[in-house]
């Protein structure tokens, strides 16, 4: 059965290369199955201007961001930008409204819309998938009205999250219930029969996020913890980062600007291409509270045939690992994956993309989300 969908990312919020790859795959994924599919977005908020490197109340460069980033696709005219003002930018309010009158299912993705405007609330199934998890229920938990009544909106919540309401994770989830899914992954987008182009283990990551500061659970915290890995092995390695350079720097670890690497989608994806593989620590309230997630940039890794050698949070209950995707907890176990990585390094890039293919397909990821949210 084909259904009609409203899709809400965060494109022109984060207009970088990571976050709109995983909205663009989603409807790729989805209109690959046969399914039509609408971009909105409708944050209530501002967009952030890359080359003002500021929030800015002219939305232009996002909606010019949203347009170049969906036409090569034969998207370019299946968006609507929502300003922080209401003023509808792409397609106008009044089609959206048409389009949504016809919906079978509002997907909301990572908070692209923080809004229940009469025209979502009306589509019969509404589902969010949850990116972000421990500090979106953490923050459900603190039993604010209006950001409790605004989940109990949809009939289906996702998370990247795979231990979230299980035993495993002592997150608090309250009266909801969880389901666990991945990033789906268009694999045809990110396989390369070119080599590596050096030796580097890359990774692109955030020091430290803007929101949920009072949890305190950013990358920064992990990462302390294995800063003189550069100084105990002959691996070498890569960080785009937003963050310390000078810090990393005098520990070994070469940096460039995370923003220049995910300026475009394609910037980002020749990033990951040319990297031998990725080495990746994840946010501290992801390990300490055992949350299971997965990274979509590691995911991207392992399409592109790269192996990782990434932190578990307890994922790798629920992933194939230790060959092609090696996890770790201690810096010991870091360079164990790394070595091991090394020595047989088409085994593991060959390994990798299987998972990519088995785990995160979107042809794979999406069925099973489309079943549990219309069930």
């Amino acid at each position: 059965m084909n259904v009609k969908i409203l899709f809400a990312g965060i494109i022109a919020r984060y207009p970088f290369g990571g976050v709109t790859w995983c909205s663009l795959m989603y409807l790729l994924g989805l209109r690959a199955l046969g399914h039509e599919v609408l971009y909105i977005e409708d944050t209530g908020e501002c967009i952030y201007d890359p080359e003002q490197d500021a929030r800015s109340l002219d939305p232009s460069y996002g909606t010019r961001y949203i347009h170049d980033a969906l036409a090569p696709f034969g998207l370019g005219d299946r968006w609507s930008f929502v300003n922080y003002d209401g003023t509808h930018h792409g397609l106008s309010r009044e089609a959206v409204c048409a389009y949504c009158a016809g919906a079978d299912l509002f997907i909301n993705l990572s908070g692209g819309s923080w809004f229940w405007r009469d025209e979502y609330r009306r589509i019969a199934r509404r589902v969010f998938i949850d990116s972000d998890p421990v500090f979106t229920q953490l923050a459900i938990a603190k039993g604010e009205g209006w950001y409790v009544d605004f989940f109990r909106g949809f009939d289906r919540l996702f998370t990247f999250g795979a231990n979230i309401g299980t035993p495993a994770s002592d997150v608090p989830v309250g009266g909801f219930s969880w389901h666990k899914t991945w990033q789906p992954v268009v694999t045809d987008l990110w396989r390369t029969d070119a080599p590596p182009a050096g030796e580097r283990f890359t990774t692109v990551m955030t020091w430290q996020t803007e929101s949920f500061t009072d949890v305190n659970g950013n990358k920064d915290r992990e990462f302390l913890r294995f800063l003189d890995l550069p100084g105990r092995t002959r691996h070498l390695f890569e960080l785009a980062i937003n963050g310390p350079h000078d810090l990393l720097r005098e520990h070994g670890w070469p940096t460039v600007d995370a923003m220049s690497v995910s300026r475009s989608l394609w910037d980002y994806r020749e990033f990951i291409q040319r990297s031998k593989g990725e080495f990746g620590v994840a946010k501290h309230a992801y390990v300490a509270r055992r949350s299971g997630w997965f990274s979509d940039r590691t995911a991207c890794y392992l399409a592109a045939g790269r192996p990782a050698v990434v932190q578990d949070t307890g994922w790798s209950a629920h992933v194939p690992a230790g060959t092609g995707l090696l996890g770790f907890s201690t810096a010991e176990e870091a360079l164990d994956g790394l070595d091991r990585v090394a020595c047989d390094y088409r085994r593991h890039a060959r390994r990798a993309a299987e998972i990519a293919r088995e785990c995160f397909d979107a042809s794979r990821v999406l069925p099973r989300l489309l079943e549990d949210a219309c069930a």
